[in-house]
């Protein structure tokens, strides 16, 4: 059983930058790939990042990429989300999730536990 915490959201200008956290209990952290995840009023559910356990490879969402980098720190049970250059359609609940997977860690259903979310808002 893996539980995420996600922190750092909140309100940010357009251009700006902000970092999410998620915190992860569990002693297995370090096999789980990770990947961040949002949902913004009336629209699906839309991947953002993903970081393999094994190779730590990194995978970027085509809206984000260059302007996003995911991370893990797994001596911390930690993974992270620097957002910069932010847009307001940036504006969404970031959820982080944690899963066993061999793929890209692009797709929800490859992660079995999530967090509860964290409001990112940049306003127009």
């Amino acid at each position: 059983q893996v539980q995420l915490v996600e922190s750092g959201g909140g309100l940010v200008q357009a251009g700006g930058s902000l970092t999410l956290s998620c915190a992860a209990s569990g002693r297995t952290f370090g096999r789980y790939a990770m990947g961040w995840f949002r949902q913004a009023p009336g629209k699906e559910r839309e991947f953002v990042a993903s970081v393999l356990w094994n190779t730590s490879r990194t995978y970027d969402g085509d809206s984000v990429k260059g302007r996003f980098t995911i991370s893990r720190d797994d001596a911390k049970n930690t993974v992270y989300l620097q957002m910069n250059s932010l847009k307001p359609e940036d504006t969404a609940v970031y959820y982080c999730a944690a899963g066993i997977t061999y793929g890209s860690g692009k797709e929800a259903r490859e992660y079995a536990y999530w967090g509860q979310g964290t409001q990112v808002t940049v306003p127009s």
